[in-house]
């Protein structure tokens, strides 16, 4: 159901989604400065999206929407940019209350970055780093929940041919 959302649950959106966002946008571009500013601008658009007076249906799933194409347009701007450079500079996003325990299947991310397409990746991300549902996930990128948990068993399928889980 389409809802009208307040300023209050905006902020609370915020506080609650507000590190899982700035994850989501990490993993993908590699670039902290440029992670931390597409949170921003997530949470800016988001509002200016909501203060017209438009209805969201869930505002995690908006959020990453809204997240997601921002990145693909920074990927527009920034080509050049590759795998490669992502290896080269390693990770150390600042994560909290990521409690590696809680997810079902542990993995060496460097591993699976290099073992898989950059679309299965971002499932991946999203279902056990950023540890959204597979309806959410499927709400965020606009596909079939059957389609979505078919594609991340069958990406944890072939991880598991490299050893990688």
């Amino acid at each position: 159901m389409w809802q009208r959302i307040s300023e209050n649950q905006f902020l609370e959106a915020y506080d609650q989604h507000a590190d899982a966002i700035f994850r989501f946008c990490y993993f993908r571009i590699s670039d902290r400065e440029k992670a931390k500013d597409l949170t921003q601008e997530t949470f800016m658009k988001g509002w200016k999206y909501i203060s017209e007076g438009n209805k969201v249906k869930e505002i995690k799933s908006f959020l990453y929407r809204v997240a997601g194409n921002l990145i693909i347009d920074e990927y527009r701007k920034n080509k050049s940019s590759s795998l490669d450079n992502l290896m080269e500079k390693g990770f150390d996003p600042e994560i909290k209350d990521l409690n590696l325990q809680n997810v079902n299947c542990m993995f060496d991310i460097d591993k699976v970055l290099t073992n898989i397409d950059k679309d299965t990746r971002d499932l991946v991300i999203m279902r056990y780093i950023d540890e959204l549902s597979i309806p959410e996930i499927a709400k965020v990128i606009n596909q079939t929940e059957n389609n979505v948990s078919v594609k991340i068993h069958r990406a944890m399928a072939s991880l598991k041919k490299f050893n990688i889980v």
